[in-house]
């Protein structure tokens, strides 16, 4: 059997993909092979094809790590899913193709009420913001959160998740647009950072007490001033670098605020701790099904178009989350 995939042959841009025919992959002990229906494009997408992401797959391969299908094959010794379940799946590539490979412990079952493109759009952003949110930063209700970059997929999924726990949520963003999107997913305040002084607004906004967390997606210019704007015993969380700079912090600052800067690498965590990983999906399933989580997709493509769904990511234009649809 053949299928259609989106293929890596060469590291590069979003335009030196292809679209292939491969032969359907098969399933060794553990694995299972889903029927793809949807993929969403995530910011590691981008680095993974240029060979800058921190895990590096062997050439040629598909990109895209997160998906929503329906099992199609099991391997030996699966028994949690069966041929025919609707599933989620993270996988750290594969997903831009009509069918992937995956370990069957990083499936889940999709929620009753939950359609492919939602189930492509949830696992990854949200899963990555409840793990930061209440694992690393132990966010409480009442605290105010800040979040950098906040109409991005992760950024939108903290601040639907700050609500839920009853935090205090300012979002920014660099454009009125984006910020708006912020507002409909329930931030309190805003700032747009690129006609704002962001140190001065947050000061405005905090009555010059200062943030309890800040969700940092972006790094490059913004993380500093976020960080020199934390209150006492506040919470730099470390998310990724989206504006494509790491930044380095004076690290007196930490220590004359009583502050912490705290790593989130969601990937590992679910690796190596799936009871905590599996808690925190039922949390995330909980409130989805209470209507306090909405993920935002605001642009759908066809496979063959992948390349486009993650330009539009590279560049910085999406706002929430965009998904790659197979062919029915």
């Amino acid at each position: 059997m053949a299928m259609k995939a989106v293929v890596c042959k060469q590291y590069g841009p979003p335009e030196s993909l292809v679209l292939e025919e491969l032969a359907s992959p098969t399933p060794a002990a553990g694995e299972v092979v889903i029927s793809v229906k949807a993929a969403s494009v995530n910011f590691p997408d981008v680095l993974i094809i240029q060979n800058k992401y921190q895990f590096k797959p062997p050439l040629p391969f598909s990109p895209g790590s997160e998906l929503a299908g329906v099992v199609k094959e099991v391997g030996s010794g699966v028994t949690t899913f069966r041929p025919g379940d609707r599933v989620m799946a993270f996988t750290t590539f594969g997903a831009f193709a009509e069918e992937v490979k995956a370990e069957a412990n990083r499936l889940l079952p999709l929620p009753e009420k939950m359609d492919f493109v939602t189930g492509a759009a949830f696992v990854l952003t949200y899963g990555t913001s409840d793990h930061a949110l209440r694992d690393r930063a132990a966010l409480k209700a009442g605290e105010t959160l800040l979040v950098l970059g906040a109409a991005g997929g992760v950024g939108l999924a903290a601040i639907e998740i700050g609500k839920a726990l009853g935090a205090r949520v300012i979002a920014c963003a660099s454009s009125d647009e984006k910020l708006a999107v912020c507002r409909s997913h329930g931030a309190d305040e805003h700032i747009n950072y690129a006609t704002e002084d962001l140190r001065e607004r947050i000061k405005a906004l905090t009555d010059g007490r200062g943030i309890d967390v800040v969700y940092d997606a972006v790094g490059g210019s913004y993380t500093e001033p976020a960080f020199r704007s934390l209150a006492w015993r506040g919470r730099l969380l470390v998310v990724g670098f989206a504006a494509g700079d790491i930044p380095k912090l004076p690290l007196n600052l930490p220590l004359l605020k009583g502050a912490s800067v705290v790593g989130v690498f969601w990937g590992d965590f679910a690796r190596r701790e799936p009871k905590e990983f599996a808690a925190s999906m039922k949390q995330l399933a909980r409130w989805y099904g209470e209507g306090r989580l909405k993920p935002h997709v605001s642009q759908t493509l066809p496979l063959e178009k992948a390349a486009e769904a993650i330009r539009l990511l590279a560049s910085r234009q999406a706002k929430g989350k965009v998904v790659v649809m197979m062919a029915a």
